[in-house]
């Protein structure tokens, strides 16, 4: 039936076009469609079979026939730039084509990057129609200060809440098996994103290539199996773009949910429009995975208004989403406004569980009101939920961690009595671990001792927490004396164990021990694995032998053993720490090539150690390797090399890298102008500093306190009264700050120039502050210094008029040099002023 109207070969020919001929394409499928009468049943009831062999012309077929049977289409309504075809436009999400350019910048973006872009129509979910017109008004608001406890606003959707509607609250959760990790696509896959330093369209052939073969579990697996999340979420994105290839539901679910496990909160935000815009049906889960990612980055207004979102997407209001908007406030530490959204749920018929009940509880111990948790357990039997294990769980674990032993065991009987619940292997697990964690090894020994009484075996775990929390304590002994255990008992110590004994010795600085216990692990069959060796080497870097340590690392292959992130960091601190900044850049660089990634904070400390030793070449070329290489370079780093430029005199290279800035879009920030500022009005540039400060003010930057100081010392450095009183009221304007004329009346009474000083005192006694007084003490010791006791007299009195108070002492001195001068009379008026405000006798007179 199309064949009739696209002949092979020119769809073919279109097809070859691509982009130039795309709208033109897109014009004529709607014309076509409207001209033989078609409508979204009868496309439906078409062997889709036919349609195979030219996929494009389908998705694009189908697509236009669904928004015109949504909008009640009709031919005047289609043209090649009108909203139906943007509705269905794959590269609405992604601003340029296809290329592997896109993919090598994975793991670069930050959060803030992230933003979705374009309009936001065509989401559907089953029985629904998805409205998602609140994404365009759901403004963001920055911080987590501004949400007001006493506010409730954001609990408006509770109010749609219908209790007749039918509906599940059951989590829809993605598990997958072992065996589809393991998988050979899977495998090579990630292989292959671990190339993406070196990404080139052979590259991305291969991966396009493979993407297609992939089954939607594999595709979460090679999401899950990313060690960065920032990774994953660019390799979602680029699968998204491919043709002939489209996500299915549980790949978005899986996206959101290890997005809820970071501070991606526009990544998630982004994952969601997007089902909406595919047609993917968003259940309420996707929307309490967003709400966990912003409370994760800080920003609770937003997370709490994912429930209005949700309201106007059409999506029923859950128990297990009201669960979660209660932990997202319980762990914001709002605990009074989570107890009104409880109230308020109830109010309209949710009826809480035992999950709503624990999060509640775990809020009152993060307060430490035990007393109330342990209320509100009293009080759940009467509200028809009993409490589990969880419950008691969580009070437990605040009593360990404040070495409450004798209160633990008194809630191990209420346990028992009033709900029937007795202590088993999970119990005495949780205590040891939880009294281990928070450095109580002895009384963690006491409840493993108790638990072998009662007829409980603790496994390898518990034995091992307990290792671990006194190698913690720096008690090697004690740990090896558990290890011995283990042995005897027959509970055979794992690769964890050993680890922790390692750690311990490193801890202690008996490096050659643990060298030892790495060989006593392998008589034992127990292979040392990544985190064993780092352990070893970051014990070697403390003891400062950290070139020792980098040849055991760069020995890794023959030892059967893979570096992992942390072990390159370990060595490069410790070759940082002892001044080999060369070994350091050359471990960083290695660690870049086998795809890991320093952090900011690691670069910074690598920049500044060479800044320091003014290897400023070096830092430069180490800060564009790390940048090619898709490393998150932030504003921090190009502030430090640009301070290490300003210190060593090198203002173009200062300025020239301030360019590059905007370049490789790191936007500089005031600290990286103060920088600048400073280092151009210290070599006599002040018209360049001038230049630069204004049009730091034009990009919408604040001045900091630090900015203000820089430019008062340095202009009343040169005396430059007058600009710098004009360049001042432009900063003024953008950011206020107090004190600004009192510090440049110091700065010039600290270079002598007490008449310009003068000058400006009108200027603070208006507001006639304790600060003020200080400034005009300040000013009268100057004039005192320089032999003019007069002007002195003159300040205090003006002091007086504004009925600020000299200081008495300094005062004095002014008095008896006004007599030494034959100024009697402005020496007694000055005393005199002193006693009328009841600050001097007339006996002391």
């Amino acid at each position: 039936m199309l064949s009739g109207y696209f002949p092979s070969h020119r769809i073919h020919r279109i097809l070859g076009r691509r982009s130039k001929f795309v709208g033109l394409f897109q014009f004529r499928t709607c014309f076509y469609c409207t001209k033989v009468g078609f409508t979204a049943k009868r496309l439906l009831s078409e062997p889709k079979s036919r349609f195979y062999g030219c996929p494009f012309v389908y998705i694009r077929f189908n697509a236009c026939l669904s928004y015109s049977s949504e909008r009640n289409f009709n031919p005047g309504s289609c043209s090649s730039s009108g909203s139906s075809v943007r509705i269905v436009e794959r590269d609405d999400f992604d601003e340029g084509n296809v290329g592997y350019g896109k993919f090598r910048e994975m793991g670069v973006k930050v959060s803030g990057e992230l933003s979705s872009s374009g309009d936001n129509n065509g989401g559907c979910q089953k029985n629904q129609s998805l409205n998602f017109g609140g994404f365009d008004e759901f403004e963001e608001e920055e911080g987590e200060n501004c949400c007001d406890d006493k506010d409730d606003d954001d609990f408006v959707a509770l109010n749609s809440y219908s209790v007749q509607c039918v509906r599940t609250d059951d989590v829809w959760k993605i598990e997958l098996e072992e065996d589809e990790f393991r998988h050979p696509l899977v495998r090579e896959i990630c292989r292959l994103i671990q190339l993406r330093s070196s990404w080139n369209p052979k590259l991305e052939s291969d991966m396009r290539h493979l993407l297609r073969s992939l089954k939607p579990r594999q595709v979460c697996a090679v999401l899950l199996s990313q060690d960065d999340e920032r990774v994953a979420l660019q390799f979602f994105y680029w699968a998204d773009r491919q043709w002939r290839y489209r996500h299915n539901a549980i790949v978005y679910y899986a996206m959101l949910e290890i997005l809820s496990k970071t501070k991606l909160c526009q990544g998630a935000r982004r994952v969601l429009r997007l089902m909406a815009r595919r047609g993917i049906q968003c259940r309420p889960e996707a929307f309490g995975y967003l709400m966990v990612s912003y409370s994760r980055a800080g920003n609770l207004r937003n997370a709490l208004k994912v429930l209005t979102l949700m309201q106007k997407a059409g999506v029923e209001l859950n128990l297990a989403l009201c669960n979660t908007a209660i932990h997202v406030l319980v762990m914001s530490n709002r605990l009074e406004k989570a107890l009104r959204f409880f109230e308020r749920m109830q109010i309209v018929g949710i009826i809480p569980n035992v999950v709503t009940y624990n999060c509640l509880i775990k809020g009152y111990c993060n307060l430490n009101q035990v007393e109330n948790a342990l209320q509100l357990i009293a009080d759940m039997s009467s509200k028809n939920c009993s409490p589990d294990k969880v419950s008691y769980y969580t009070i437990m674990s605040f009593f360990c961690k404040e070495k409450q032993v004798k209160e633990v065991r008194d809630l191990m009987e209420k346990m028992v009595k009033e709900s029937n619940l007795f202590p088993d292997m999970v119990t005495y697990n949780t205590l040891i671990h939880m009294l281990s964690k928070n450095g109580h090894a002895d009384e963690a020994l006491e409840f493993l001792r108790e638990a072998e009484a009662s007829g409980f075996r603790i496994d390898k775990v518990g034995h091992s927490a307990i290792v671990h929390s006194y190698c913690k304590q720096g008690k090697i002994d004690e740990a090896k004396s558990i290890v011995n255990e283990m042995l005897s008992k027959g509970c055979n110590p794992d690769v964890v164990t050993y680890t922790a004994v390692v750690d311990g010795f490193c801890r202690v600085g008996k490096v050659d021990q643990a060298k030892k216990m790495l060989q006593h692990m392998h008589k034992h069959d127990c292979k040392p694995n990544t985190v064993s060796y780092t352990a070893l080497l970051t014990g070697l870097c403390r003891s400062g032998n950290s070139l020792q340590a980098r040849e055991m690392m760069n020995g890794s292959e023959e030892e059967f053993w893979t570096p992992n992130a942390i072990t390159y960091s370990a060595v490069m601190h410790g070759l940082r720490k002892e001044g080999k900044l060369s070994e350091a850049c050359d471990v960083a660089k290695k660690m870049i090539s086998k795809g890991f990634f320093p952090n900011p904070v690691e670069i910074n400390l690598i920049i500044e150690s060479l800044c320091r030793e003014e290897k400023m070449d070096e830092a430069k070329r180490f800060l564009e390797e790390c940048l090619n290489k898709g490393c998150a370079v932030n504003v921090v780093n190009f502030t430090t090399l640009i301070h290490g430029y300003c210190r060593k005199g090198d203002l173009e290279s200062s300025l020239s890298l301030l360019d590059d800035m905007y370049l490789s879009n790191k936007h500089p920030d005031a600290v990286t102008y103060t920088a600048i500022i400073d280092a151009l009005a210290k070599n006599g540039r002040i018209e360049e500093a001038t230049d630069l400060t204004v049009k730091m003010l034009k990009k919408g930057l604040l001045p900091t306190p630090v900015t203000y100081r820089t430019v008062i010392h340095r202009y009343c450095q040169m005396e430059r009264v007058e600009d710098l009183l004009k360049l001042l009221e432009k900063m003024l304007s953008r950011q206020k700050c107090k004190t600004v004329y009192n510090q440049v009346i110091e700065k010039l009474c600290s270079f002598g120039n007490l008449q310009e000083a003068d000058k400006l005192l009108s200027r603070i006694l208006k507001t006639a502050s304790r600060n003020d007084a200080n400034t005009c003490n300040m000013l009268m010791e100057s004039y005192l210094s320089k032999e003019m006791p007069l002007s002195a007299y003159k300040v205090a009195c003006r002091m007086f008029n504004r009925n600020l108070v000299p200081d008495l002492k300094l005062s004095e001195k002014v008095s008896k040099r006004l007599m030494l001068e034959g100024k009697s009379a402005e020496a007694d008026n000055l005393m005199l002023r002193f006693v009328e405000r009841g600050h001097l006798s007339p006996q002391g007179q």
